[in-house]
């Protein structure tokens, strides 16, 4: 399982993907949707980590 810090920075990384592609593509892109669920699950996993059950 990556750690916290792994996981900010594909955080970052895929923040980074996304602005380009919705500059490239714009926002109802299915590219654009993509990335944006990929970004939601990583956002997903982090916060799994970081919140107590």
């Amino acid at each position: 399982m990556a750690t916290k810090q792994e996981i900010l920075q594909l955080i970052e990384k895929k923040r980074t993907e996304l602005i380009d592609i919705v500059a490239k593509y714009g926002m109802s892109s299915s590219k654009t949707l993509q990335i944006s669920q990929e970004l939601d699950t990583l956002l997903n996993k982090y916060n799994h980590l970081i919140v107590p059950k």
